[in-house]
């Protein structure tokens, strides 16, 4: 669990401490939440439907007909990832790839060994991370000793509307003046800190230590940033200031999860995000890397980050789309975008949710025949209520979701409780199975003798069902595959810090190389 204000050593924990002011800014703190365990034959239980009005149960089984993959559905899914992904690495595809498929030139991993199979260790001494992906942001500072975490430090703070949505130099000043107040406050301000940058925000990567911002997304709009080095715009701001601070590596919160990952497990090989959004990034030979800009250093392989929540943009998966997807999509901020995340992700699975619950309500016979003004809001329905609904279905109650219910102001019956409950694992099934489509996918394509998918986002966390459920689909789909998924907690930030280990290393080897060509 991340600490706030306290050091911790990576074997121990510390309480949080109370809310603190640093820079007139509220820190933020967060929860942990630990999950009941259920065994596996729970988890792939469907719910029974088993209505005592046999025409209700006709009709809500015909209604989620369409949500369910079928094995020719499953076929053409990993067929159209595939050909998205080989596209996506080309230099000059005939036809444009939905998957971005960004090169992060993150050569290796801290397993212990570099590009060529050396023996190799982060070199010992203090790293800072700076983690922006929303309204709060991280500065993180670790200290390492042989290539592990001996301690970290954390502070959160919240980012202003006027900064989120001002100018950009405002932004990276504000950033910059955050930075500053936390190294002095940990009395480090005088010495030279390597910082990595995780910055979850659509970018091309030129290099390990150049990001252009693509577009911003969330609650960010500042202006004079896009098309330019957020890179080079924070170093400007972190030079104004009397500290020596130097960002040399900027990656987004799924690689950093894959180096978090990989610092714990060697044979970590995917990260995978699943909260809010989805993403992943794996290991792809360089020599698949048709697109490849900027020179080589022999590298065998690279951490290529997919970009996969807008993985059927250009309409290659259409044939999944249900009329509640469209409902979803249709009242979504970025319409025709994110198709794929649309499917899987915390933000969205509520929703998709909510419209079959409108529908049956509008339809009838469902919900006393009235879908409520609540119900009828956009957002009122979301993951966490999924979450806590597939909990009571494991463990056989039935009290927390007749408080959904009454949360939702709806008139209900048994059968409205037991028809929820089926809709909630149909569409929770759905997303397990498109994640492990892809994962297999990704598994049989690098061909590893045993491979760690580290995971992090709160979906992934919270949702009873996901965990277990992904664990059975990608045993199917990818046969033969020797895998397991990890919870990789706090890996945008841990990850972060450790990419500017690699990096400093990375470059004090590659600076030697070239000044000593024998």
């Amino acid at each position: 669990m991340p600490i706030v204000g306290v050091e911790s050593t990576s074997a121990g924990s510390a309480n949080i401490p109370p809310n603190k002011s640093i820079n007139g800014v509220s820190r933020v703190t967060i929860e942990d939440v630990s999950l009941p365990e259920f065994s596996k034959d729970a988890i792939l239980q469907m719910p029974e439907l088993n209505l005592s009005d046999k025409e209700k149960e006709s009709k809500i089984r015909e209604w989620m007909k369409s949500i369910f993959l079928t094995d020719e559905d499953v076929e053409l899914i990993r067929k159209a990832f595939l050909e998205e992904i080989e596209r996506g690495l080309e230099k000059t595809p005939e036809q444009k790839s939905s998957l971005q498929m960004e090169n992060t030139f993150l050569p290796e991993l801290p397993d212990g060994t570099d590009e060529f199979g050396n023996a190799v260790t982060e070199k010992d001494g203090v790293y800072l991370a700076l983690d922006l992906g929303g309204t709060n942001f991280r500065v993180i500072l670790l200290r390492m000793r042989k290539g592990e975490i001996i301690a970290q430090k954390v502070d959160y703070f919240h980012v202003p509307e006027a900064v989120r949505l001002g100018s950009g130099e405002q932004l990276f000043d504000f950033l910059a003046a955050c930075i500053e107040e936390f190294v002095v406050a940990e009395k480090v301000s005088q010495e030279i800190l390597p910082l990595g940058f995780c910055f979850s925000f659509p970018m091309h990567h030129a290099g390990l230590n150049i990001g252009i911002l693509a577009s911003w997304t969330k609650s960010f709009n500042c202006s004079g940033v896009i098309g330019k080095d957020v890179v080079k715009m924070l170093n400007t701001a972190l030079h104004k200031k009397n500290i020596h601070v130097d960002v040399i590596a900027v990656l987004n919160d799924t690689t950093g999860t894959l180096v978090a990952g990989a610092q714990k497990d060697h044979d970590c090989a995917i990260g995978l995000i699943m909260g809010t959004g989805c993403n992943a990034c794996y290991l792809e030979k360089v020599s698949r890397i048709g697109k490849w800009e900027g020179p080589h250093y022999d590298e065998n392989e690279v951490v290529v980050d997919i970009e996969w929540g807008a993985f059927g943009d250009n309409g290659c998966i259409e044939f999944l789309k249900t009329k509640f997807d469209k409902e979803v999509d249709k009242q979504s901020l970025l319409a025709g975008t994110f198709t794929f995340e649309k499917y899987i992700s915390g933000k969205y699975i509520g929703e998709i949710v909510r419209h079959v619950m409108i529908d049956l309500a509008e339809e009838g016979p469902f919900f006393g025949n009235h879908a409520s003004e609540r119900l009828l809001q956009f957002g009122s329905f979301t993951a966490k209520h999924v979450s806590t609904i597939e909990g009571e279905t494991l463990s056989g109650g039935t009290d927390k979701i007749r408080e959904v219910m009454s949360e939702m102001d709806l008139i209900y019956d048994k059968d409205d409780l037991r028809a929820l409950q089926y809709i909630c694992a149909v569409v929770s099934l759905r997303a397990a199975q498109l994640v492990a489509i892809c994962v297999g996918y990704l598994l049989t394509r690098m061909n590893k003798p045993t491979a760690t998918i580290a995971v992090d986002g709160s979906l992934y966390k919270n949702h009873p069902r996901l965990k277990g459920l992904m664990d059975h689909y990608t045993a199917v789909y990818a046969p033969g595959c020797k895998f397991q998924y990890m919870l990789a907690l706090d890996g945008s930030g841990k990850g972060a810090g450790m990419v500017a280990a690699i990096a400093k290393r990375l470059t004090e080897k590659r600076t030697k190389s070239e000044s000593d060509p024998n």
